[in-house]
């Protein structure tokens, strides 16, 4: 099967068709001449496409996702020449910014700073708020660039500083646990529980494209959900199936489900 087969079979859009074809270009760069390679930082779902591919083509070992820190969301798709074990070091590099303690900066004032520098979204890892400062992965090519010039994010005035990625700081998840009883593990039925809303309103958001089931779109509201999965409704967040416990005597079936708030 050629090249442009296997892409139009592996993507779901031109844009991902793209990605695609980068990821396979930085997969052969690797393998042709034996050196590193690495895509930009991935979204979950581009990280999905990527391993369908992947797939497709019969590359089962050497590379690795890395976004800087265990349990990353974003993370690059790193390819290892047969000397290497890990990510080349530097792949992956941290900027920590700190502000004077009344400000308050929101992820999105961070990100929002970033772009009107002209930093792209690819350039950009996890960003990770604390109370008085943020941690912020980023590709070996901008970091430079932050240090010297990133000052601001709105009205804060913010420093900037390279910490060592073991350093990093990771604030603990805002979460609500969800134990309920669902009819079946039908997508619909699951997002209803989930996000609180009415299994009709579920129907339509899966329905309307609103919906990823492990960060791939799912059109179809019969589509079986199991423990493990993570489902995303545009406008209301992300959860996770923790657990998928035993059916009631009325065969309802008792489900755990983590709500990030």
């Amino acid at each position: 099967m050629d090249k442009r087969t296997v892409l139009d079979r592996a993507a779901s859009s031109n844009e991902e068709r793209l990605l695609l074809g980068h990821v396979w270009d930085q997969y052969d760069r690797c393998r042709l001449k034996n050196l590193p390679a690495a895509t930009a930082f991935l979204s979950p779902q581009e990280q999905s496409a990527a391993r369908r591919l992947l797939s497709a083509i019969g590359a089962q070992e050497g590379f690795l996702f890395f976004g800087g820190y265990e349990g990353a969301e974003r993370c690059r798709l790193c390819f290892l020449p047969d000397w290497a074990w890990e990510a080349e070091e530097g792949c992956v590099r941290l900027i920590r910014c700190t502000w004077h303690q009344s400000g308050e900066v929101t992820h999105r004032d961070l990100l929002g700073s970033l772009m009107g520098m002209g930093v792209t979204r690819q350039s950009v890892g996890d960003i990770l708020v604390s109370q008085e400062s943020a941690d912020v992965l980023v590709t070996d090519g901008v970091a430079d660039y932050l240090l010297q010039s990133w000052e601001s994010a709105g009205r804060v005035h913010l420093h900037t500083e390279e910490v060592p990625l073991e350093h990093i700081h990771i604030p603990v998840a805002k979460t609500k646990t969800i134990r309920d009883t669902v009819s079946s593990l039908r997508l619909d039925s699951v997002v209803s529980s989930g996000f609180s809303i009415s299994r009709g309103k579920a129907a339509e958001a899966i329905e309307g494209g609103r919906v990823q089931l492990n960060w791939a779109p799912c059109l179809k509201s019969a589509a079986e959900v199991a423990q493990g999965d993570t489902i995303s409704l545009r406008g209301l967040g992300k959860c996770t199936v923790d657990e998928v416990g035993n059916q009631t005597k009325k065969g309802r079936i008792f489900v755990s489900i983590k709500r990030y708030l």
